[in-house]
């Protein structure tokens, strides 16, 4: 992928992601019905994420497919994050995520059982 996808362009990449592959006109149908876009304002969304690498487009029916998986998506983001807000220091953001108020236990055990399991 060619470059970071903004907010918009992921409401797309999550369609794809939770229906697979669809066409165009489908995408744009899910979006207005969840969120209420314009079908236009959609294909451009469509035609960016096509510019980027981000989808795919084949004929007929302008047959769309994610080209990049969530979990790629996440991990450029939380890098991303990671390196804008806490200087590149993940324990940093666990930290600010382990602060008083901010998860519950069965968060907390679920993030014990992960460091657990990194060891």
């Amino acid at each position: 992928m060619e470059n970071k996808l903004y907010t918009s362009e992921l409401k797309v990449m999550e369609v794809l992601w939770r229906e697979g592959e669809q066409p165009a006109r489908q995408i744009a149908e899910k979006l207005t019905s969840e969120l209420g876009w314009n079908v236009n304002t959609t294909y451009t969304l469509i035609k960016r994420c096509i510019k980027k690498g981000a989808i795919a487009r084949s004929e007929p029916k302008f047959l769309c497919r994610a080209l990049v998986g969530r979990e790629e998506v996440q991990a450029a983001e939380t890098a991303e994050l990671v390196d804008k807000l806490y200087e590149g220091s993940v324990d940093k953001l666990f930290a600010a995520l382990l602060s008083p108020g901010k998860l519950d236990r069965e968060q907390v055990a679920r993030l014990r059982k992960m460091v657990d399991e990194l060891e």
